[in-house]
C-alpha cells in the first residue's frame, strides 16, 4: 500500500505529518511514501531531505490518490473530494465536535482515523498525539510569556541591587499544564499550580512547583482528564484563583474539559486587579478560553496593562520538534495496524485502541460510521474502597518527635532484653543484626528520595541486611550451613550492585553530552 503525505492546506499551518525520518520508518513497514514537494519546508524538512531518506517526492495528485493519507489537521470538503472511494485517512479531527466532518468522511466512502482520538490508556501513549502536541505547547507558552514579561524570571542579588524572582500561577496539571511547570521551575521562577484531579499534586511537586490545595471533595480521575467542577467546587476555587492570579506576573491556564468549552478561570475583575505588566497566557482559547478578554490568536493588552495571548498554535511554533514528534506518533500507530510489517493496514475492531480511533470505516463499498467509540476504562489510579466509612471523620494523629523517640527507646529495650536473656552464640548474632538494621537505615534513608526509587531504597538495606549475615554464617563448618550463607551473599549482592548499577543509569539521563 502506498502512504501519501500532503502539504497542509490549513492558513498558517507550519507542521508536516512525516518527517525524513519518520517516513523512512514507514516505508520499513512495507509501505511505500509519497511525500508532496514543499509539504516540510517550514519545518526544516526540505524536499532533498526526504530523497536522500529513499522517499518519494511527487505531486498532490500522487499525494492524494494513495491508499493511506496521513495529515495533521482534518481534511477539508475539497480535500475529502480528492480521496479515492475505500482509503484511508489519518489526522486529527475532533470527531466528537465536528459531526459534519463525520458525514462527509462517510459519504465518501472512506476509513477515517482520528489521532486525536487515542485513548489514555499505557499501551497507547506512543501514539497519543494530544500529549506531544500539548507538551510542545506547555514549554512554549514559557517562552512566550518570558518574552511579553520582559523580565528575568530568576531571582538575583546584585550589587546594583536585589531582584526578584517571577511568579508563575498554572491552572491545570495536565501534559500541558507540567510542561509549563517545569520549563518556569528551570527558569528560576516561584511557580505554583492546581488541579481538580488531586492525584497530580505529587507530580507537580516532583517538576519543582507548589500545589495549591482547596479544601473540597474530589475524586481520582478515571479518564485521564479533568471532570466539570461542581457549584460547590467552583465557589471555593473561585476566590483561590483570584487570589493567586493577583499575586502573580504570569499565569497560564490549560482548563479543558473533552467535548466541552473551556470553563471560565479567570474573571474580569481578577484581570483588572493584576499587576500593570502581567502576562496571561491561555492555552485554552481554542475552545473559548479559561480566561475573560481572551481572543482566540490574538495578543490582547487590557486598559490595566495585563496581556492575554490568546494564541492556538504554540505547539506549531516549534515546527521542526513538533513535526518529530507527531510523525513518531504516525509510525508507533502503523506499526499496530500492520502486525506482519508487510505493507498491509489492517483494523482490527477487538482491540480498544483501534476502536477508539475509528471514525468511519469502509465495507462493502459503503463506509459506516463508528463514532463514538464505546467508553474505556483508563484510570491508572483505582479508587480507594473505604471499609471503615464509620471511621470516616476520625484522622490518625501524627506521631509527634517525642513519640518516636520513645517507640525507638521500647524497641531498643525490647531487643537488649533479647540479648540478655540468649545464649552466648545468639547474643553476637542479634548485635550485628541490630547493628545493620541502624546502619542500613541511615545510609539508606539519607539517600536522596531522587536518586532511586523507595522500592529500590528498601531492598538495597534488605540486602545489606542479608549480605552481613551470610559473611558471618559462611565460615560455619556445616557445609550446608556455608554453601547457602553463599548463595545468600551473592543474591544479596547483585540485588545492591543492580540497584546502584540502575541508579548510576538514572542519573545520566540528566547529563548533558
Amino acid at each position: 500500500m502506498r502512504i501519501g503525505i500532503p502539504r497542509e492546506s490549513k492558513a498558517g499551518e507550519t507542521l508536516v505529518a512525516a518527517t525524513a525520518k519518520t517516513a523512512n520508518q514507514l516505508q520499513g513497514l512495507g509501505y511505500d511514501v509519497v511525500v508532496e514537494s514543499g509539504a516540510g519546508a517550514l519545518a526544516d524538512q526540505a524536499d532533498e531531505a526526504f530523497t536522500e531518506a529513499g522517499v518519494t517526492v511527487g505531486s498532490a495528485d500522487d499525494v492524494w490518490g494513495a491508499d493511506v493519507v496521513v495529515k495533521v489537521n482534518a481534511p477539508t470538503a475539497e480535500e475529502i473530494g480528492r480521496l479515492r472511494r475505500g482509503a484511508t485517512i489519518i489526522s486529527m479531527m475532533a470527531p466528537a465536535r465536528s459531526p459534519e466532518l463525520v458525514e462527509q468522511l462517510a459519504a465518501a466512502g472512506v476509513t477515517a482515523l482520528a489521532m486525536d482520538a487515542v485513548p489514555r490508556i499505557s499501551r497507547a501513549q506512543s501514539m497519543d498525539v494530544l500529549s506531544s502536541m500539548a507538551n510542545v505547547a506547555g514549554y512554549r507558552a514559557v517562552v512566550e510569556a518570558a518574552h511579553e514579561f520582559g523580565r528575568m524570571f530568576t531571582g538575583q542579588v546584585t550589587a546594583a541591587g536585589k531582584m526578584p524572582p517571577a511568579r508563575v500561577f498554572v491552572v491545570g496539571a495536565g501534559v500541558a499544564g507540567l510542561a509549563a511547570i517545569g520549563a518556569a521551575s528551570a527558569m528560576g521562577a516561584i511557580v505554583r499550580a492546581f488541579d481538580v484531579r488531586p492525584e497530580v499534586a505529587e507530580q507537580v511537586e516532583s517538576l519543582g512547583g507548589q500545589f495549591v490545595e482547596v479544601d473540597f471533595e474530589s475524586e481520582v480521575s478515571t479518564d485521564g482528564y479533568a471532570r466539570e467542577m461542581t457549584a460547590e467546587q467552583e465557589q471555593a476555587t473561585a476566590a483561590m484563583y483570584d487570589e493567586e492570579a493577583r499575586a502573580a506576573d504570569i499565569v497560564i491556564t490549560t482548563a479543558l474539559i473533552p467535548g466541552r468549552p473551556a470553563p471560565k478561570l479567570i474573571h474580569e475583575d481578577t484581570v483588572a486587579g493584576m499587576r500593570p505588566g502581567s502576562v496571561i497566557v491561555d492555552m485554552a482559547a481554542a475552545n473559548g478560553g479559561n480566561c475573560a478578554g481572551t481572543e482566540t490568536d490574538k495578543r490582547v493588552v487590557t486598559d490595566h496593562g495585563v496581556t492575554i495571548l490568546g494564541y492556538t498554535d504554540l505547539a506549531g511554533r516549534l515546527p521542526a520538534q513538533t513535526s518529530q514528534l507527531y510523525g513518531t506518533n504516525v509510525v508507533n500507530l502503523l506499526k499496530l495496524l500492520t502486525p506482519e510489517k508487510d505493507g498491509e493496514l489492517t483494523l482490527d475492531m477487538d482491540d480498544v485502541v483501534q476502536r477508539g480511533i475509528t471514525v468511519t470505516q469502509h465495507r462493502d463499498g459503503e463506509a459506516e460510521v463508528m463514532w463514538p467509540p464505546p467508553p474505556v476504562q483508563v484510570s491508572a489510579t483505582p479508587k480507594v474502597v473505604d471499609t471503615h466509612p464509620a471511621d470516616k471523620e476520625e484522622k490518625k494523629p501524627k506521631l509527634t518527635a517525642r513519640g518516636r523517640l520513645m517507640s525507638v527507646g521500647i524497641a531498643a529495650l525490647v531487643l537488649f532484653g533479647l540479648i540478655a536473656i540468649s545464649p552466648p552464640p545468639l547474643q553476637e548474632r542479634l548485635t550485628v543484626f541490630a547493628l545493620a538494621i541502624v546502619i542500613g537505615y541511615y545510609v539508606i534513608g539519607n539517600v536522596h528520595h531522587a536518586l532511586h526509587t523507595p522500592l529500590m531504597s528498601v531492598t538495597n538495606a534488605i540486602s545489606g541486611i542479608i549480605v552481613v549475615g551470610a559473611l558471618l554464617q559462611i565460615g560455619d563448618d556445616s557445609t550446608p550451613i556455608m554453601l547457602l550463607a553463599f548463595v545468600a551473599t551473592l543474591l544479596a549482592s547483585i540485588n545492591v550492585f543492580g540497584g546502584f548499577a540502575v541508579t548510576r543509569r538514572m542519573l545520566g539521563l540528566f547529563t548533558r553530552s
